[in-house]
């Protein structure tokens, strides 16, 4: 069995039972405390942990091996690992990693200070600096162009009709779900070559939607010749004719067929040899890219698929709506489903990445790169490494205090796994790799994560701040259960995350973050740091809400994302926006970012109502002091 241990004898407190029913160190309403009160907590939190620690934990029941004096380093790990944590100064090296994240807007920054204090307060007057044009930067993302473009030959009258009734609809989800998000909405039809003048329709952008509606009334569903279409001159008129000024820039693609050539279909073709106007994927999606216009496609029938293939080489991956079906009340669904996708998706990624085309399309083609299937473990070598993690919370106290997450309160231990060599996905921070646990009986299957930049300071800190990311979001998670379990209502459960150090097989040290893989489902964002509910589900929305009461305005949990099961939500990888700017790392915006981006958007819902959390109205009721 693997040894672990902790740097730090836990104290006296931890180690013995509570003997109160009652959450004295929350900032739940008395309403809301009138609700805990009914439940014996000493039963209860233990049952919900234990419950938790068995689902997502590497092991039931360590073994602990006691340390006697806090500021000695266990025996049982490598030397250079003790070494290593010996040396590290993890106060020193966050902030420098903070100064080097923002140093992105003042290069020129020296960061050499005296002292700690003098430091954290040049650290502080860079990171509010950032945060402030972060936030101004997620504002203007929240103005968004959408531009459909239509195949408007014969057989496309339902679809016509569908983007023509989903469109207010589309807006007022919007309008409810994402109150910051101001719309423009533009049309760009066509048909093929032999049609003519006729061939190109536009509609530049309006917020006037009744306009949009009645222009899409006046264009018929008429032309077309062989299968092929004019796909290319379409793109090409709504990229370059229509007058795209907001940042967050839509163009939601629907066709049943591919453009004219050869390269896109093996379909009776009258311009085999492509467009005859000379325009080919390649420019006309090099202008979509250089104008950082996001392309998301509607796909109608399987005639298209090489067609996306071809696309995907050009721009990277990019989301595909399913529009198959004749039913008109689905199709108008679907429709509302693609359009308000695509919407929160451009302005997530967006707000998250920035409107540099360089960027978004970076991400876009690093996804191609990704090995979606599990590899041959047989023939991967046996890595051993060590686990670290910090304990569950006790207190709402604990939480606030950033000394608590320090070295001394880790606990360890060995680590037998093995890891594909390829990332099966990438975010705009992380690479995920499958791995297994080979320590389990039989071995268990997790995701092993990456940061793609770590900066100059040493990596070994900001995966410690990862985990304490996770254990705090877990603690909170756990309180809220609690609250909400006589409610009937879904449980919000984050998983276990630890950190993983280990030597590779060039000799160089690696860190990850290691957790339990999901279920094979549906993976979903549900909401982002920015503000932006990508799938709304009130349930989540509440937890926030509760984050930010419960800690009594210090803190808010958010950029929720995992899997939903029939009764409670599997979640990883969470952000938090904090008062203490040098806490969270780069994607927590502070107290500006709670006032803005939270407290602005918020809609209390009846999940709310029923936890009895204290109303929010658009923000005027709460403000972070």
């Amino acid at each position: 069995m693997s040894k672990w241990f902790c740097l730090k004898k836990k104290s006296k407190k931890r180690a013995k039972a509570k003997n109160t029913d009652t959450i004295t160190t929350t900032s739940i309403t008395p309403s809301c405390s009138n609700d805990t009160e009914k439940l014996n907590l000493t039963e209860e939190r233990p049952k919900i942990c234990a419950d938790e620690i068995n689902t997502f934990s590497f092991e039931e029941k360590p073994i602990n091996i006691k340390v006697k004096d806090s500021n000695t380093i266990s025996t049982s790990i490598p030397s250079s690992f003790a070494s290593d944590l010996e040396k590290l100064n993890l106060t020193e090296e966050r902030l420098k990693r903070y100064a080097d994240e923002a140093d992105t807007l003042y290069s020129d920054t020296t960061i050499t200070s005296n002292t700690e204090n003098e430091l954290k307060t040049k650290v502080t007057f860079l990171r509010e600096k950032a945060i402030s044009k972060t936030l101004n930067n997620i504002k203007l993302s929240m103005k968004v162009d959408l531009c459909f473009v239509l195949d408007c030959t014969g057989s496309m009258g339902p679809f016509i009709a569908a983007a023509r009734d989903c469109i207010l609809q589309v807006t007022n989800f919007i309008k409810h779900t994402n109150p910051s998000i101001e719309l423009r909405v533009g049309f760009c039809g066509y048909r093929d070559h032999t049609d003519g003048e006729g061939r190109l329709l536009t509609l530049d952008f309006t917020d006037q939607y009744g306009q949009f509606t009645t222009y899409l009334q006046s264009v018929p569903a008429s032309g077309g010749g062989d299968a092929p279409e004019d796909v290319l001159g379409g793109l090409n008129a709504a990229i370059t004719k229509m007058d795209w000024k907001n940042v967050t820039r839509v163009l939601l693609h629907i066709g049943d067929y591919p453009p004219h050539g050869k390269n896109f279909t093996d379909l009776a073709d009258s311009y085999p040899k492509g467009d005859p106007h000379g325009l080919t994927a390649e420019n006309v999606l090099e202008k979509l890219q250089s104008k950082n216009i996001l392309y998301f496609f509607g796909k109608i029938t399987d005639a298209t698929e090489k067609m996306l293939q071809i696309f995907r080489g050009i721009i990277g991956e990019f989301p595909v709506f399913d529009l198959i079906g004749g039913d008109p009340i689905k199709l108008i669904e679907k429709f509302i489903k693609a359009t308000s996708t695509s919407i929160t998706y451009a302005v997530s990624m967006t707000s998250t990445i920035g409107s540099d085309s360089k960027d978004m399309y970076s991400l876009q083609r690093k996804k191609l790169d990704m090995n979606p299937n599990e590899p041959d473990w047989i023939i991967l070598p046996l890595q051993e490494g060590i686990v670290m993690w910090y304990p569950i919370l006790d207190t709402l106290n604990e939480l606030k205090d950033p000394n608590y997450f320090n070295k001394s309160n880790l606990f360890s231990r060995s680590f037998s796994f093995k890891i594909a060599s390829q990332p099966f996905s990438a975010g705009a921070e992380r690479y995920a790799y499958f791995a297994l646990d080979m320590e389990r009986c039989p071995e268990k299957k997790m995701v092993i994560k990456e940061y793609l930049h770590v900066g100059r300071s040493d990596s070994f800190e900001k995966y410690i701040e990862a985990i304490e990311i996770s254990t705090i979001a877990s603690f909170l998670s756990t309180e809220f259960n609690l609250i909400a379990k006589g409610k009937n209502l879904p449980k919000v459960k984050f998983l276990n995350v630890k950190l993983l150090r280990c030597g590779t097989i060039d000799f160089s040290t690696r860190y990850y973050t290691i957790e339990p893989k999901l279920h094979n489902m549906e993976y979903k964002r549900f909401n982002a740091n920015t503000g932006v509910i990508t799938e709304l589900r009130p349930i989540l929305e509440a937890f926030v809400h509760f984050t930010y009461e419960y800690t009594k305005g210090y803190l808010v949990v958010c950029d929720l994302q995992g899997i939903e099961l029939t009764n409670e939500f599997l979640l990883t990888d969470p952000a938090i926006h904090c008062i203490d700017s040098l806490r969270f790392g780069r994607t927590n915006f502070g107290k500006k970012g709670i006032n803005q981006l939270f407290l602005a958007n918020h809609r209390c819902n009846d999940i709310c109502k029923q936890l009895k959390l204290k109303h929010i109205n658009n923000g005027l009721s709460e403000v972070v002091v």
